[in-house]
């Protein structure tokens, strides 16, 4: 599972950082998600090996354009690459109507369906190989966070359980270790009951924007890595109050209580560029985020890249 940033400006892009947009990719395959997709995120994907034909959906966080705005681009540009596929939409109810007045406007005729799914709902979203979990923060307008939980880990059989329990060996201890829950002597037996699993399932949380980070507490459960927003440092802490956003070290200091191992700090705003030494700058806000949080602690960069392994180990691709 890797997570490649396309975008980790707040607001407006800069000479060197494009707006919100972060792709997720599978572990096997060629397949993705999505998650935000604001102005420009069409032309971010042509400097990566990622391809809209195997885009599994898009995850909209909220209404804002820096996460939002470059939506009918991508749209426009899979129709034009051929996507046939159906596509599914993750977003608040606002997005759909936007959408399906811009495509009526500019006469966008779209060769694949869209499923939309509203995220104020709350929804619990299965793919193939990943569970998707909505949780609601706090922003300005409703705004959401997506855990992406692994499916299908791999799991052996526990034989002992099922020869204490009198279940024949045959068909249904293969349904069962393929992820079946099976009818047996007028009971239900559950999958997840019977497996014995060699790792934890690989978890990653993606914040949208958020001046709560303590309502992530339940989202992190049994998380390996959160992403999430620090737009500002401590010494703007009021200002990111008034707008609906949080500051470096305030989320480092959530991750330090929840003991999650790892932390992506992303979506700076433009008034803290990369250069380390000057100031304000990202190196600003590392600093006091080290400070509070004692895990491993990453600032995205526009194309960084990050790999979570089997064994949930989580790190920075270089050279890739």
């Amino acid at each position: 599972m890797n997570l490649l940033f396309l975008g980790t400006s707040a607001g407006v892009p800069t000479k060197t950082r494009s707006v919100s947009g972060v792709a997720l990719r599978e572990s096997k395959g060629k397949g993705w998600y999505l998650i935000d997709c604001g102005e420009g995120t069409q032309h971010q994907v042509l400097h990566t090996k990622l391809s809209f034909h195997s885009l599994k959906a898009i995850l909209i966080t909220h209404v804002h354009g820096d996460h939002c705005y470059g939506l009918p681009g991508i749209l426009a540009s899979a129709t034009m690459g051929g996507r046939t596929a159906p596509l599914t939409i993750v977003a608040p109810a606002g997005i759909q109507t936007w959408l399906e007045a811009t495509c009526a406007v500019t006469q966008l005729s779209l060769p694949f369906a869209l499923e939309f799914i509203c995220s104020d709902e709350l929804p619990c979203v299965e793919f193939e190989s990943m569970a998707v979990t909505t949780f609601v923060l706090s922003h300005r307008v409703p705004c959401y966070a997506y855990a992406f939980t692994e499916r299908n880990v791999d799991a052996a059989l526990d034989v002992d359980k099922l020869d204490q329990q009198g279940i024949p060996r045959g068909p249904l201890w293969g349904q069962l270790k393929q992820g079946m829950d099976v009818a047996f002597e007028g009971k239900q037996l559950r999958s997840q009951d019977y497996l014995l699993f060699k790792h934890a399932p690989r978890k990653v949380v993606i914040a949208g924007d958020n001046d709560q980070p303590e309502l992530l507490a339940q989202a992190c459960a049994g998380a390996q890595v959160l992403v999430h927003e620090a737009t500002y440092t401590e010494e703007m802490a009021q200002k990111a109050g008034e707008v609906g956003h949080s500051y470096g070290k305030q989320v480092a200091a959530f991750a330090e209580r929840v003991t999650l191992p790892n932390l992506v700090l992303t979506h700076f705003s433009p008034r803290y560029p990369l250069i380390s030494h000057a100031s304000p700058s990202i190196e600003d806000i590392r600093k006091e985020a080290h400070s509070a949080y004692s895990g491993t602690l990453y600032m995205a960069q526009d194309f960084g890249e990050y790999s979570l392994d089997k064994a949930g180990r989580f790190s920075e691709l270089v050279g890739e």
